[in-house]
């Protein structure tokens, strides 16, 4: 687990974050996260295999097909599904995967630590963000 210290780093130092089940309604968290992101000024690809574009920008169906590298994954996906994000991730040398309020998975919490890979569980960053970089 991460410390506030380390987290504000994390956020101070990322500049591109990938948001992995991005939805293109307005309604949902991850559609106001990554909004918020933005505003804050990170550089933000939806990433959803269902939608082709959100405001007029393009949707990407995987991390692969970013065309820069990614410093932060912020998942909103179920946590059954947070391994393989965490894979894929690893995979296109995403530097770390944040996941959302609600998504955890205990073992793969272990693998990053083995690792020394920063990864941030159960927690909004935009919540954190706003805390930590006031």
């Amino acid at each position: 687990m991460l410390t506030d210290s380390q987290i504000r780093d994390l956020l101070t130092h990322s500049h591109v974050i990938a948001v992995v089940g991005h939805s293109d309604n307005p309604s949902r968290t991850s559609y106001q996260i990554a909004q918020y992101l933005k505003h804050v000024g990170y550089k933000v690809y939806p990433v959803n295999p269902t939608v082709s574009e959100i405001n007029g920008e393009k949707c990407y169906p995987d991390m692969a097909s970013i065309p820069e590298p990614i410093d932060i994954v912020n998942v909103f996906r179920r946590s059954e599904h947070l391994a393989g994000v965490f894979d894929e991730a690893i995979q296109v040398g995403a530097k770390s995967v944040w996941a959302q309020l609600g998504v955890f998975d205990n073992d793969l919490e272990q693998v990053a630590e083995q690792m020394g890979y920063p990864l941030v569980m159960d927690s909004c960053i935009k919540v954190l963000h706003a805390r930590l970089m006031r």
